[in-house]
């Protein structure tokens, strides 16, 4: 299992989330910035191919989403995590109707 650490604290509103999104996972330049490209990117980790992160994970393997100092993320823009958090449960439902594996996990801490 792979994981990959998030600062919070770097979190204040959605273009510092997607910067620090982009600076972890390396997406690629042409990142829309928004949720939709966050979840089209995150879809892809087993496939290095597809050139939508640096960030790979094996076909099955789950790649866990540490975020540290989530509570400054949640108090500095608590409908941003939410919206995080649903778009993580989308990334995993949309790979299950499609006959694949779930392949995010999320561990969150002070």
């Amino acid at each position: 299992m792979k994981t990959v650490t998030l600062d919070g604290a770097a979190v204040k509103d959605e273009p510092s989330f997607h910067a620090e999104c982009q600076r972890v996972f390396g997406f690629p330049t042409f990142y829309g910035g928004n949720m939709s490209a966050w979840v089209d990117c995150m879809g892809y980790l087993d496939e290095p191919d597809a050139g939508m992160s640096a960030v790979s994970v094996q076909l099955g393997e789950i790649l866990v989403l540490e975020v540290k100092s989530a509570d400054a993320f949640k108090s500095a823009a608590p409908s941003l995590w939410l919206a995080f958090l649903e778009c993580v449960a989308f990334v995993n439902w949309r790979r299950v109707e499609a006959g694949a594996r779930p392949i995010l996990a999320v561990s969150a801490y002070a």
